[in-house]
């Protein structure tokens, strides 16, 4: 899990509340997403069940962008001390 490290009770108030948005954001996207293509295929389902399943290409359009969005949220915004520390040692080697 990551921490943050953080100078006040005002800005840990405001990282929580902008994680917060966020997952609120992720989870209006992932209903979207699912009330969208379940509508797809049952359209696909009544019009030609056995025919071309067309609905695979918003399922995996769209499922890149909700990727994508899954990514954003839970990743972390501030990198790590050793990223850092790492980052600087390669930024120091000699070229």
């Amino acid at each position: 899990m990551q921490t943050y490290p953080v100078d006040s009770t005002d800005q840990l108030r405001q990282l929580a509340i902008s994680q917060l948005r966020k997952k609120r954001g992720l989870q209006a996207h992932l209903l979207a997403y699912l009330t969208v293509n379940l509508f797809f295929n049952a359209i696909w389902f009544l019009t030609t069940p056995g025919g071309f399943y067309w609905p695979v290409f918003p399922l995996l359009g769209w499922g890149i962008g909700l990727a994508f969005n899954v990514w954003d949220v839970y990743r972390p915004d501030r990198p790590s001390e050793e990223d850092i520390e790492r980052e600087m040692q390669r930024l120091s080697r000699p070229r």
